[in-house]
């Protein structure tokens, strides 16, 4: 499989190769977008954009750890203009691309995990 959200290397290089450090990452950023992505709409529907803004940046760090470059530097966009309440009309796009790359994310990270684990067999 071609990996076109996450990078490997990079997990390789934050768990030092171990799978089954690989898997406890994946397991809390599993749980982690969920809660932000529920956070995220629940923020905006109260138009507290300044906390939407926090929430992005901390969203950055998950994202970034799976070598998600791109996302990285959506929600790094999304967290400068939700902090200063700008562009508020592309917020719900930002949501929803959060969404729909970390779905696609994982998707890649079960595959990565499943491919490890049956080479160390």
């Amino acid at each position: 499989m071609e990996y076109k959200f996450i990078n490997p290397e990079y997990l390789d290089s934050v768990s030092g190769g171990d799978v089954k450090i690989i898997i406890e990452i994946v397991d809390m950023f599993r749980s982690q977008v969920v809660e932000v992505y529920n956070e995220m709409n629940s923020l905006l529907n109260k138009k507290d954009y300044k906390s939407l803004g926090l929430l992005a940046h901390k969203a950055k760090a998950s994202v970034a750890i799976m070598g998600m470059t791109n996302m990285t530097e959506v929600l790094k966009t999304f967290e400068l203009q939700a902090k200063s309440e700008e562009k508020t009309e592309l917020y719900k796009s930002y949501i929803e691309l959060f969404k729909s790359e970390t779905a696609d994310a994982l998707k890649e990270l079960d595959d990565l995990i499943k491919n490890r684990l049956n080479n160390n067999k």
